[in-house]
């Protein structure tokens, strides 16, 4: 695969601009959230992994917390993480994360969890911007998740959540883009991989 030119670079940026203004703007966002919430729910019902991570929702992105907390219910021995930015090796670690457990910004204002446990996630549910066939994947463009997990062993199962707004039949993948093995949006699971 190429290396994208400086054209294809500036073309992202603004779709991301774009999808993350159309986001925030999306009409009946909080009933679109409670759907996804359900389909998130009942997705979960059938998994058998005990770790499993996210992420602390900005920009008008779905919360998972809440279909997840409820999923740990279940099972003493489930974990859900969140990430904590690991700066000498450019990649996120997962820190166990709870309601009320401790939290604080870091160095870019996300929240995350304080002085918790790290684990490996077996599962990690990642926000989408903007998804297209094949498990290709619109992020925010930094690279991180990319090589985060190209550093768990074995792979997680990746599986992108957001709305159906984001849809775009033409994406074409870039050499740094995470490949989904599943996509859940308000209207229910969009495709699995038999990885998944």
């Amino acid at each position: 695969m190429e290396l994208p030119n400086d054209e294809t670079l500036a073309a992202r940026r603004a779709l991301r601009d774009q999808l993350i203004q159309a986001r925030l703007d999306l009409p009946g966002r909080l009933t679109l959230a409670d759907e996804l919430q359900r389909v998130l729910r009942v997705w979960l019902v059938a998994r058998k992994e005990l770790r499993i991570a996210a992420y602390w929702p900005i920009k008008g992105e779905f919360d998972p917390l809440p279909a997840l907390y409820r999923w740990s219910e279940v099972d003493p021995q489930r974990r859900i993480g969140l990430p904590v930015v690991d700066r000498e090796e450019g990649r996120l670690r997962f820190h166990v994360w709870y309601p009320g457990c401790p939290m604080e910004e870091d160095a870019t204002g996300i929240t995350k969890p304080k002085d918790t446990e790290a684990f490996d996630p077996q599962l990690l549910l990642l926000p989408c911007l903007g998804y297209g066939p094949g498990g290709i994947r619109l992020g925010y463009g930094g690279g991180f998740m990319q090589r985060t997990i190209a550093q768990i062993h074995p792979r997680p199962v990746v599986v992108g959540v957001g709305y159906g707004h984001g849809f775009m039949p033409t994406l074409s993948p870039l050499p740094h883009d995470v490949r989904l093995d599943a996509m859940l949006t308000e209207t229910g699971l969009v495709w699995e991989n038999p990885r998944a």
